[in-house]
């Protein structure tokens, strides 16, 4: 077999290989294996049907068909490793020429994985946010512990806001009470928004057992998006009534025997929530400074697959969970089809270019990934899909994506190099030092696959092969 390669672009090439007719011989020895298995010729034992008979009532050509079909795959390949190609997706396949006893010559166009130079990369410079908690802050999560051992007692009185009322509803459209628009002893927090808009003012001024009416659009249900006449009944008001903060109520909500104590953790929880948002912080810019010091081309059709895998995932998964239409979502984001499409292309490129990029950085700081820091992302994956870590690593090993997950653990493993080689100041001009590299890692995993969006791995196989 011969090969040469010819360059269409920095990101498609296309292979010319030449088969000596000789070299199709185990295929199509299969061929009429196969062919002798499935039919069956008058005089002749099953399996046992000679070469000519084959030919002569079923055709030369359609033996030729299954060796090539079997063959293809195989001399792509060696041409593919002969090159030493790092190939995208399927191949477009034409045979050129097939004579029988003589040869069979085709070419195959196919994405490969562009050249890329990764620059000195140590001068980088970004700014994050200053972790600074203010005794605001402190105050606010206080009062949020503090409303979670809050408790109710019914009132004699008309409702207020942040009192909690029970109450009843109906809901109309264009007349008729619609099938899912009745909801009884529904609770309800009078300021929360956590109900239709227009509930709050309806409510608030009514005692046990009186009524309103509003209009609102519903927000779910059959006739999501429509306005609606509501008819509201409050049948019980209820205070809510919270606990005195004193170091009674710390050694309520927590392990604490003060209220200072308490104050004190809640001041160094959000100390670490802060540091871990500016980590993150400082790696998402730090990724952005990189991506704009590297030239990276992106081959039109996986980026084309790479938009079409976006939309498909939020128009059938995250939207479909939601009971959303794409239509309805733009309309609540205040976006048109033309904006959403640049967006989805936009982060599909970034996707790309990130992953072409920290692969890259990969292989030239010869990063690996051990044992342990795959078996801490796999965890890390399985709990943020819901799932126990046995299922989802048998849902892993089982779809072949071991691979994958190593890669992601790589890509992290390299942006944290790069951060660590960057200069990170906070906006008070201090120097950020992320000096924990556990966590970095893992955070800058967090980032990767965020950039990326989607698994750009998974269609990016060496292994696909082509047929005719």
């Amino acid at each position: 077999m011969k090969s040469a390669v010819e360059t269409l672009n920095p990101t498609r090439v296309r292979l010319t290989v030449e088969v000596p007719f000789e070299e199709l011989k185990p295929s199509l020895d299969a061929a009429y294996k196969k062919i002798n298995q499935q039919v069956t010729v008058k005089g002749f034992r099953k399996g046992k049907i000679p070469a000519r008979v084959i030919d002569q009532r079923f055709g030369r050509g359609a033996v030729l068909e299954e060796a090539v079909n079997d063959a293809l795959p195989k001399f792509y390949t060696e041409a593919v490793n002969e090159a030493e190609l790092n190939v995208l997706g399927q191949p477009e396949v034409d045979i050129t020429e097939l004579k029988d006893g003589e040869t069979l010559n085709f070419t195959a166009e196919v994405d490969v994985r562009p050249a890329i130079e990764i620059p000195d990369y140590s001068g980088i410079e970004v700014e994050v946010d200053a972790v600074e908690v203010t005794d605001e802050d402190v105050d606010k999560a206080v009062e949020e512990l503090r409303g979670r051992f809050a408790s109710t007692s019914p009132v004699e009185r008309a409702a207020a806001e942040g009192d909690v009322v029970t109450i009843d509803l109906e809901a109309k459209v264009d007349g008729e009470v619609l099938d899912d628009g009745v909801a009884s002893g529904v609770t309800y927090t009078i300021g929360s928004g956590e109900l239709l808009d227009g509930v709050d003012d309806a409510v608030t001024g009514l005692e046990a057992g009186g009524e309103a009416t509003f209009t609102s659009q519903l927000k779910g249900g059959s006739a999501e998006g429509k306005d609606a006449e509501v008819s509201v009944k409050v049948t019980q008001v209820a205070a809510r009534e919270l606990p005195e903060l004193d170091d009674e109520f710390a050694q309520l909500a927590s392990e604490f025997d003060t209220l200072d104590e308490l104050r004190a953790d809640s001041r160094k929880r959000l100390e670490n929530m802060k540091q871990y948002d500016q980590a993150t912080q400082a790696q998402e810019r730090v990724l952005e400074k990189l991506l704009e010091l590297v030239e990276v081309p992106v081959p039109e059709k996986l980026l084309e697959d790479e938009v079409n895998t976006r939309k498909h995932n939020l128009e059938h998964h995250q939207l479909g969970q939601m009971g959303l239409t794409l239509d309805k979502y733009l309309e609540i984001q205040g976006k048109t089809a033309e904006e959403f499409e640049d967006e989805t292309k936009a982060a599909a490129i970034k996707g790309i270019k990130t992953q072409f990029v920290l692969d890259e950085l990969v292989s030239k700081e010869k990063l690996n990934v051990n044992q342990e820091e795959l078996t801490e992302h796999l965890m890390r994956r399985a709990a943020s899909s819901g799932m126990s870590p046995d299922q989802f690593a048998q849902a892993v090993v089982e779809g072949g994506q071991v691979p994958m997950l190593v890669g992601e653990v790589a890509r992290g493993k390299a942006l944290a190099v790069v951060v660590e080689a960057a200069t990170v100041k906070d906006t008070n001009g201090e120097v950020v030092d992320l000096d924990d590299d556990e966590d970095e890692v893992a955070e800058a995993t967090e980032v990767v696959e965020a950039a990326e969006g989607t698994e750009v791995e998974a269609k990016a196989d060496k292994g696909e092969a082509p047929s005719a």
